[in-house]
């Protein structure tokens, strides 16, 4: 098995992070820029990617907890302890949030975050001891290599060890690892997805995003809707433009549900009730639909999780709230596609941006 991708537990960020993408926003669609989800007091990340095939699982930490939310979209998701974020039920604060390839077996992550945050003193005291409040989310990478592989619960503890405030690694990592976006026209004519952070600050409060961009459809520019990655042509040398593609009236290949998703957490030093988190969760799709198109189909699980540390001690002004959110999504998710380096496994190439457009924007066909 042959990859060109990097695969080491990690919370560092990539080399040559200030490549500036032509055309940017300032401060936004560079490759992997400085600003990440780790800017928000009380988060930090860790990673694990596996040296065996690309998969890997991605956590973010709040040692002091934080009150979270989620809002699930797709159609086809897999994810853990979810229902107790409902702003309706008891527990009000989570010790981490993990995301992770490997479909479903990836959720057995969620054993060994739960383990070291119970090792260091971490985690809803229950008089009988502590018990970490882990929600997760899984996404679907085992089409690319060996499908046997896929995160386990030491990956998952490991991730927890090498976490920090550092700005994470984007790209092929963690949870982004065997990401590939734009699989609506066949596998072999996708490119390759991955994982990217970003974060703003306005009077004081930051937000945060963390995105792992498996998606079916292609991820575009928000500014100029040209197509960044996705569906390549039949040649494998341009991009197709599933959007207009299927107005055009090509046909999509029948799929597989649940093989596609993209996972985000949102992150703010706010202070938040578990309702605002909640909201802050279904205002983070928005980003995600600036950014990915189609977006929320019935073969995604797409999944957006909030998480409000407090620690900046400010209450929240959800009307800021939501457009930093939305904001912060759609930029991680164009950095996770700019980061990303193409994969071949076997006979299978998928190129990333890089390797079609260098560091320029491409036309759509």
């Amino acid at each position: 098995m042959k990859s060109t991708m990097s695969q080491t537990p990690s919370c560092a960020a990539m080399p040559g992070s200030s490549d500036q993408m032509p055309g940017a926003s300032p401060g936004g669609f560079d490759r992997a820029g400085k600003d990440a989800i780790t800017d928000v007091a009380g988060i930090e990340v860790g990673q694990f990617t596996d040296r065996r095939r690309p998969t890997g699982c991605t956590v973010l930490i709040a040692r002091a907890g934080a009150v979270a939310g989620v809002d699930v979209r797709g159609a086809a998701p897999g994810t853990r302890e979810t229902d107790l974020l409902h702003p309706s039920n008891l527990v009000d604060r989570v010790h981490a949030i993990l995301l992770a390839g490997g479909s479903a077996w990836g959720l057995d992550a969620a054993a060994g975050v739960m383990r070291w945050l119970e090792e260091n003193g971490i985690g809803l005291p229950v008089h009988y001891g502590l018990v970490p409040i882990v929600p997760a989310a899984v996404l679907f990478d085992l089409p690319v290599g060996d499908a046997r592989i896929r995160p386990d619960a030491e990956a998952g503890y490991r991730a927890c060890v090498a976490a920090g405030k550092q700005a994470p690694a984007q790209g092929n990592a963690g949870a982004g690892a065997g990401a590939l976006v734009g699989k609506l026209f066949g596998i072999d004519r996708a490119m390759k997805g991955g994982l990217g952070s970003a974060a703003v600050t306005v009077h004081g409060v930051t937000v945060g995003a963390l995105v792992a961009c498996n998606a079916l459809g292609d991820v575009v520019d928000p500014h100029s809707g040209r197509v960044l990655a996705g569906a390549r042509t039949a040649g494998g040398r341009a991009v197709l433009d599933i959007r207009r593609a299927i107005l055009a009236g090509e046909t999509p290949q029948p799929l597989l549900a649940g093989t596609n998703t993209t996972l985000a957490v949102i992150a703010t030093d706010a202070i938040l009730s578990k309702a605002q988190a909640h909201r802050l969760a279904q205002v983070g799709h928005d980003g995600l639909a600036r950014a990915i198109n189609p977006v929320h189909t019935m073969s995604d699980g797409d999944t957006v999780f909030a998480m409000g540390t407090g620690a900046s001690g400010k209450p929240a002004q959800m009307m800021v709230l939501a457009t930093l959110a939305a904001e912060v999504t759609a930029r991680a998710t164009v950095r996770a596609v700019l980061a990303a380096q193409g994969v071949t496994i076997g006979d299978a190439y998928w190129p990333a941006h890089r390797d079609l457009f260098g560091d320029g924007a491409p036309a759509a066909r």
